[in-house]
């Protein structure tokens, strides 16, 4: 085995290691505090206890759909810049989120919920993004090649215009409309679904096995797209299959838990720094970051007010803003 096999291994197993232990005390740590005696005997016990019922009603479906999200979010971010080549790139730039943002807000003032119950929404964030994804896609391909900057551009200004209709929704809303349109674009891990979270846990593994079958071309697509193209690489079929799994990824991720920033930006700068660039293990420790870090966050938004759940889309833009300056600041320090 390599030095380089065997680094790789320790930083997954340290990243596995701090998953684990921030899922912990996640469990334990809420409105109710547990010790850690008192979880693992509810834990064991299959009581129909108050500690059994909020670890396995409350916390633990919180935990695995952090996990879910968090791992889909930041892997998408690794796909898109290495795709793009550009590290300010993150799953909401391309527009997907507010196109499902745009879905939830129509279902919401049209009051579909009352007639289509709780799945609505998550189905018309994810509608949303489909479609955002179908015509981001359908405007940048010309004769079966995939327009790399245009997918940017259109996704930016996509983003734009589904950002003022929303405004536009919100200014004739009523106030319990508008209420629930701005709670759910702050971003929560509130579902009560079993059938979502299990689909999202589901969907975010499934995204990282393929995502794996393509670290070769995107270590490729690091030197350009006609280097990659000496080495081998069918750069089209790449670009549009990595853009296709990214879409979804992030699509299924803002259906189910709103509008998450910058787990995608920060998480895959932070991997880079820690792991390094080799997409080999750069994939598998982003999705294990992106994972505690929302955890992490969601136990933060749980706890930091007394009595009061903060929005975790707050909670990971204040952290996640912070430690980009803080890396911005440290690689302008190495250069200099």
């Amino acid at each position: 085995m390599s030095k380089t096999t065997i680094r790789w291994t320790s930083q997954i197993l340290i990243l596995g290691g701090a998953l684990l232990l921030i899922a912990a005390l996640s469990l334990c740590l809420g409105s109710a505090d547990l010790s850690v005696q008192t979880a693992i005997h509810s834990i064991f016990s299959g009581s129909n206890t108050t500690e059994h019922n909020i670890l396995f009603e409350i916390r633990l479906p919180r935990i695995i759909l952090g996990f879910a999200i968090g791992g889909a979010l930041s892997l998408a971010g690794v796909i898109l810049q290495g795709l793009f080549r550009n590290p300010l790139v993150e799953p909401y730039t391309m527009g997907i989120s507010g196109g499902a943002a745009l879905g939830v807000s129509l279902a919401i003032i049209l009051k579909l919920c009352q007639s289509m119950g709780l799945l609505t929404l998550p189905f018309a964030g994810f509608l949303g993004a489909a479609l955002v994804i179908m015509l981001i896609y359908t405007i940048n391909i010309r004769k079966k090649t995939l327009k790399i900057q245009g997918l940017l551009l259109t996704g930016v200004m996509i983003s734009f215009i589904s950002s003022s209709f929303i405004m536009l929704i919100m200014s004739i809303s009523r106030t319990e409309d508008l209420h629930r349109i701005v709670f759910w674009i702050m971003g929560s891990l509130e579902e009560p679904s079993w059938f979502l979270i299990k689909l999202m846990l589901f969907t975010s593994l499934a995204g990282l096995a393929l995502s794996y079958i393509f670290w070769k071309d995107l270590n490729a697509l690091r030197l350009g797209e006609e280097e990659a193209t000496h080495l081998g690489i069918n750069t089209e079929r790449t670009k549009r299959a990595l853009f296709v799994l990214a879409s979804l990824l992030t699509g299924c991720a803002v259906s189910v838990g709103g509008i998450i920033g910058f787990i995608g930006l920060i998480i895959p700068h932070l991997m880079r720094m820690f792991i390094g660039s080799d997409h080999r293990a750069l994939l598998v420790g982003s999705f294990l970051g992106g994972a505690a870090f929302l955890i992490f966050c969601d136990t933060l938004a749980r706890i930091i007010v007394a009595a009061c759940e903060l929005p975790v889309g707050v909670i990971t833009g204040i952290l996640g803003g912070s430690f980009f300056i803080y890396a911005l600041a440290k690689r302008g320090k190495s250069i200099a």
